[in-house]
């Protein structure tokens, strides 16, 4: 059934593209704000809520919960995604702020193991599903919303989704590198921890007043939807999907893999605290404002010459760079290596949603980027923190993260050899015959 969508809403002076961009990216600092610092904290929050007698057992759990709660987000991507285009992105983005509030205050709250036994760990779990929920419904919803305001600067527009992860990386990286500078090791692993997760919560108001004012753009209330948008992804869209999925595959490997690095740094390379924090603050810069240029540079030389680059350089490059850091181990290299994973991130990162976004028909547009975004990051996302931890433990190699990277920038790069004949099954916003 198709229908065309009205906004519901009384006339208003619009918003400028630079309102729309602060009002989208708010909720989405948040989201992204909440997920990096379950991964910087993750030693502390394995102490408390996942104790055993082995230390990687430990790190192992906590991981496996922070991975796990990447099985619902392709689900919360088909709901959320949905009704994004049902009912509108910002009726979409409203809802994901909240239910991301609700997980982290949960996280905030929650007693330790030693206080109240399994149903801390229970807890923790059911924060993180309620989160992984709500960040699936974020990517589709709110790159829909950023490029349908400015369909002329689909790159430029697109790049601020996952500049703001940037960001919140760099928030979180800050509060990090605060904490073990301002409190004792003791207070940082008893109650410190806890901090940021606060932090996180006065962030949520503010995404949620700011998206208030938000209205979906005349590209998408003006177009023809459909009632059964998943149904329409499955039936006739999967090569997209799985396009969309691989070409996702090594830019999620990297992000997850830079939230890891303050874990690795301190358990594989014994490096204090403070400087492993230090560095991923530098790439929360880098990645805050090269995505942007990025994207911008996708509009002008066109994305897949620009993201088969970084491909190609991180296959060639990631295993001597790792290499060199392990064996030549100082502030300095440790430095120099997250400088460049955040710089070739950034520069894949800026092209990535846009050319997402072009895969998919506006009909299905957020359901579509929604179902591949949340499963490429479930696949090769989520886990990669448990992955590359048991890595180094069977190789004995603490080079062995680069291995996964190499592995998932060959899928991104066979993903973005097939764009080309999938864009060609899309023509003026409706499938070819």
């Amino acid at each position: 059934m198709s229908h065309r969508l009205s906004s519901g809403t009384p006339a208003c002076k619009p918003l400028s593209l630079t309102q729309i961009v602060i009002a989208t990216s708010a909720g989405n600092a948040l989201e992204w704000f909440d997920i990096a610092i379950y991964g910087f904290f993750a030693i502390y929050i394995s102490r408390h809520f996942f104790p055993t007698t082995n230390q990687t057992a430990s790190l192992l759990l906590t991981f496996g919960t922070f991975g796990a709660s990447y099985l619902v987000r392709p689900i919360g991507g088909i709901v959320l995604g949905a009704y994004a285009d049902k009912r509108g992105r910002k009726a979409a983005l409203m809802m994901s702020v909240g239910l991301m509030m609700i997980g982290t205050a949960i996280i905030a709250l929650i007693p330790t193991y030693a206080s109240i036994g399994l149903a801390a760990p229970i807890g923790v779990f059911a924060a993180r599903l309620i989160q992984g929920f709500s960040a699936g419904g974020e990517f589709g919803a709110s790159t829909a919303m950023l490029i349908e305001h400015a369909p002329h600067r689909r790159g430029f527009l697109a790049s601020w989704q996952f500049a703001t992860q940037g960001l919140s990386t760099l928030m979180a990286a800050t509060c990090g590198f605060a904490l073990t500078r301002l409190l004792s090791h003791e207070a940082l692993a008893s109650w410190g921890w806890r901090v940021p997760f606060f932090v996180g919560l006065l962030i949520g108001p503010v995404g949620l007043y700011l998206r208030r004012f938000l209205e979906d753009a005349p590209a998408f209330t003006e177009a023809v939807h459909t009632e059964t948008p998943v149904r329409d992804v499955f039936a006739a869209q999967k090569r997209m999907v799985l396009v969309a999925t691989g070409a996702l595959a090594v830019s999620t490997s990297v992000n997850y893999l830079l939230q890891y690095l303050p874990t690795f740094a301190i358990r594989e390379l014994h490096l204090p605290a403070s400087t492993s924090f230090a560095a991923t603050m530098m790439g929360g810069v880098i990645l805050t404002c090269v995505t942007p240029f990025a994207g911008h540079l996708s509009d002008r030389i066109g994305r897949l010459m620009q993201m088969t680059t970084v491909g190609l350089l991180l296959v060639i490059t990631v295993y001597p760079a790792f290499s060199y850091t392990v064996d030549h181990l100082s502030t300095a290299t440790l430095f120099g290596l997250v400088a460049w994973l955040a710089l070739l991130k950034s520069i894949y990162f800026g092209a990535l949603p846009a050319l997402m976004s072009e895969l998919f028909p506006a009909a299905t547009r957020s359901t579509g980027m929604s179902i591949a975004y949340n499963v490429g990051v479930t696949v090769f996302g989520g886990f990669t923190p448990a992955v590359v931890t048991w890595l180094i433990s069977v190789t004995a190699n603490r080079s062995a993260p680069s291995f996964y990277l190499m592995v998932t920038a060959m899928i991104s790069l066979a993903a973005l050899a097939s764009v080309g004949r999938v864009r060609r099954m899309t023509v003026d916003g409706r499938l070819a015959a």
